[in-house]
């Protein structure tokens, strides 16, 4: 049974999304031992604690640089035992200290089609946003490893998700979350936690 740390930093829907999984035996090798905080008093917090899955809170704003920070976050999973940590709406960009001491073992959920609309300041409202603007008929959502390069590790799965006339960026941010985000996400936590994941460079295949 693999130990599974959520780091969140919101409402954490996404961390929902895998606590359903796991209660309805989607995710059967694996369970959420921790749930990670980078600020106090998020709902995330809530949705982890009636589910008495412990937490911890992990305040950016109490450490000086990114660095003392990303040590902080590594002892705290070291701690926990994490054979995974899943990025659910994490907003903080570690040091690479962080993902070089656990490779193939942290895995985000981007919502888009990397490499479309993604890296550095390409979250929340402003992916759907860019991808409105570009006026894109398709966009999704992928769900990858962490890698010292923002949203450029090896992607494990993705969804698409069509653009309806007249989205707004909050209208096509919903759908993505509902039709894409939700569903890959669990069954990447799944595959991993069934050693179903080979890793070769760049190369996610999935084991039968």
């Amino acid at each position: 049974m693999k130990n599974i740390v959520v780091l969140v930093s919101g409402g954490g829907t996404n961390l929902q999304a895998l606590i359903d999984a796991q209660e309805s035996g989607i995710i059967k090798n694996g369970r959420i031992t921790c749930v990670i905080s980078s600020k106090p008093g998020v709902y995330a917090l809530e949705r982890a604690e009636k589910h008495n899955i412990s937490t911890r809170v992990i305040a950016r704003k109490e450490y000086p640089d990114v660095i003392e920070y990303s040590k902080a976050i590594l002892e705290a999973l070291t701690e926990e035992k994490a054979d995974l940590v899943v990025y659910a709406g994490f907003m903080t960009i570690l040091d690479e200290l962080v993902v070089k001491a656990m490779p193939n073992k942290m895995m985000n959920v981007h919502p888009a089609l990397i490499p479309s609309f993604c890296g550095k300041g390409y979250y929340g409202l402003r992916v759907h946003e860019e991808a409105l603007k570009k006026g894109v008929k398709l966009t999704g959502a992928t769900v990858h490893f962490v890698t010292e390069v923002c949203d450029g590790g090896p992607i494990i799965l993705q969804k698409a998700v069509e653009v309806m006339d007249g989205d707004t960026p909050e209208t096509l941010q919903r759908r993505v979350m509902e039709q894409a985000e939700w569903q890959i996400l669990p069954k990447a936590v799944s595959l991993f936690c069934d050693d179903k994941l080979e890793v070769s460079g760049n190369t996610v295949r999935i084991l039968k």
